[in-house]
């Protein structure tokens, strides 16, 4: 899907995300990452390919054996651990279980997750006869329902539009497109794209404030409608830009 668009860590704490000035190179090879959820589609996927990219990886489950067990299959120094403590080993952490788990996961780690970068990679979506559709989140989406939550950490919602499928067919064409990356902290924003430009063709766009996140998580639900419909994995790229 094609969308146009005309219409040591740099600090930006200060500085709005929105603002206009040249992209700064941000290393992030010493960068660990934890996967909540790791041990499904979405989150081993993730998982495997920053894995394959040189970073250090942990897997995040319930139980420690669950998630040491999926370690063992990605390889590559892939560690797993329980939720907690794959939250607080890690510099960077995604959330990727399924939505009806995501606000209890989220009240047990705040003080694991505090002072952290949290992507929200969850989408509210319901499924019935006629394929899937935006539930409707209270607090406007999943990414501010974990801000909300987790009130000392830094909350970016992004990998929302990447098919789990191509994630984990390693020996498939390289991935490309974009990564929509939203969220109100430049520091924690631009870190986030540079993660999501070491998966192979793919780059980070910053696509808005948090506020912003509800319609990108339920355009996922029009991306799996196009899948339906194509028998493709369609994913979003950002022209002009």
């Amino acid at each position: 899907m094609r969308l146009n668009a005309n219409s040591d860590n740099i600090n930006y704490m200060t500085q709005s995300p929105d603002a206009d000035q040249n992209e700064k190179m941000i290393d992030i090879s010493q960068t660990t990452v934890g996967v909540l959820g790791g041990t499904g589609e979405q989150g081993r996927g993730l998982a495997t390919r920053f894995a394959l990219a040189g970073l250090s990886v942990i897997i995040g489950s319930r139980t420690a054996e669950r998630a040491n067990e999926v370690a063992s299959e990605i390889g590559h120094s892939v560690k797993g651990m329980t939720n907690v403590d794959a939250a607080l080993a890690s510099d960077l952490v995604i959330v990727a279980v399924p939505w009806d788990g995501h606000k209890e996961l989220l009240e047990s780690l705040v003080i694991s997750l505090s002072g952290k970068i949290v992507v929200d990679c969850v989408n509210p979506l319901g499924f019935d006869k006629q394929g899937a559709f935006r539930l409707d989140v209270a607090e406007g989406s999943a990414a501010q329902q974990a801000q909300i939550i987790l009130a000392d950490s830094r909350v970016v919602a992004a990998f929302h539009h990447i098919s789990a499928k191509l994630l984990l067919d390693t020996d498939g064409a390289q991935l490309s497109g974009d990564v929509l990356v939203l969220g109100d902290d430049r520091e924690a924003t631009d870190l986030v794209s540079a993660l999501a430009g070491t998966l192979g063709g793919m780059r980070g766009v910053y696509a808005g404030r948090l506020r912003n996140a509800g319609q990108v998580e339920a355009l996922t639900a029009n991306l799996i409608s196009m899948n339906r419909r194509y028998k493709g994995h369609a994913g979003v790229q950002i022209t002009d830009i």
